[in-house]
């Protein structure tokens, strides 16, 4: 089902981001009906049953001792083109998650069948087959009913002595109670997957890696920031400790050596506190894992990868692994870690040229090398 939701919710996706259908003279040559009539269809009947119960009321012809369920229902019906409207609005916001960039494949396609609906894509009118229906219910609540090509799936069924494959409707039925109580509890019908980049940027001058003389008024890191000494590797007599990197032809030059374990000790804190922080809405760290974390990939991959499903075989279920089991927890801190310190961190403490201006220079990679070795000797008298 995960697969499916992928391939589904990426077709969709390249579906109404194209212009192919500009191209099909089947499509141009028709009208597309795109008065699906919610509310229209939905009070059609409401009137009649108003003026019944009114009329019962008034009357004292009511079923229910004191008309205790007809004013009940009155108090409904009065209440609930407003309520519709409500419950359309919140449909409407939670379905254009759907079209966020980094939108999480894995999620149920059929939510983003219904936005293409709602908001009147080409190909998803009435007249390619689609039906949406509002509905009032008895207990006071509303629905919403989805229907169409795109709300199908397949189903294995046994047909004389053999197994067939047919293909049976799928409508997708949301209930004004559950969204509301959804809504309530701060949880999404539909998971809308974290700004992971814009979280990390603004974690590095959090972590305590750089002096405060690199972060501007926006608490943000300046352009030509650089971490501070204090996690950079220094000989026993207080100078820099050089890594030499080949630059061909015989050339190199001295670039900075950093602390890791120093600097890992110092960020681990702060991680953590973030992911807590994206624990706390479980369906974020799953659309987040989906999305950017479990790959190992690098912000520009994922850039593109967003796009073809990211995480694809390793990507989490948001109906089978929520909640989230200790395990998943802990691999997903770990991995967040990595993903912070490869994308974010690792342009800070790679090739970082030294300060002083005399070991910046590019030199000679055989004569570094004996003077290496020579201070080497001078440092542990072996001359």
């Amino acid at each position: 089902m995960e697969n499916d939701n992928i391939l589904k919710n990426l077709y969709l996706k390249q579906f109404n981001e194209s212009n192919a259908i500009a191209y099909n003279q089947d499509f141009i040559s028709k009208t597309s009906d795109f008065q699906f009539q919610l509310l229209d269809n939905a009070y059609r009947l409401a009137g009649k049953h108003y003026a019944k119960i009114k009329i019962a009321i008034e009357s004292n012809k009511c079923e229910s001792e004191h008309c205790a369920v007809e004013l009940s229902q009155l108090k409904q019906l009065q209440e609930a083109p407003k309520a519709s409207l409500d419950f359309l609005g919140s449909v409407i916001a939670e379905l254009s998650v759907t079209e966020e960039n980094s939108f999480d494949p894995n999620n149920d396609y059929r939510y983003a069948a219904a936005n293409s609906l709602m908001t009147g894509k080409p190909g998803f009118s009435k007249t390619d087959g689609y039906e949406a229906y509002l509905d009032l219910l008895r207990d006071g609540s509303q629905q919403i009913e989805f229907r169409g090509p795109a709300f199908k799936r397949k189903q294995n069924v046994l047909f004389m002595g053999s197994i067939v494959e047919i293909e049976v409707d799928h409508p997708l039925i949301i209930n004004s109670s559950a969204l509301g109580a959804l809504i309530d509890s701060d949880t999404s019908l539909v998971a809308s997957t974290p700004d992971i980049g814009k979280d990390m940027l603004r974690l590095l001058p959090e972590t305590g890696l750089f002096i405060q003389e690199m972060i501007n008024e926006n608490k943000e890191l300046k352009a030509n920031a650089k971490i501070s000494e204090e996690f950079i590797m220094k000989n026993a007599d207080g100078t820099f400790d050089y890594e030499i990197i080949d630059l061909g032809g015989g050339k190199g030059r001295n670039v900075l050596k950093f602390d890791m374990d120093k600097i890992e000790k110092k960020v681990t804190p702060f991680i953590n506190a973030e992911v807590a922080g994206l624990m706390s809405s479980e369906q974020d760290a799953v659309a987040a894992w989906n999305v950017y974390i479990s790959k190992d990939t690098s912000v520009m991959e994922d850039d593109q990868m967003v796009q073809n499903a990211n995480a694809a075989g390793s990507s989490w279920s948001y109906e089978l692994d929520l909640p989230l089991e200790q395990d998943k927890k802990v691999l997903f801190e770990i991995k967040y870690k990595e993903y912070f310190m490869n994308n974010y961190l690792k342009q800070f403490i790679s090739n970082q040229t030294p300060a002083v201006k005399e070991d910046a220079t590019v030199f000679d990679l055989a004569e570094a090398k004996k003077a290496k070795a020579q201070k080497f000797l001078d440092d542990n008298n072996l001359n």
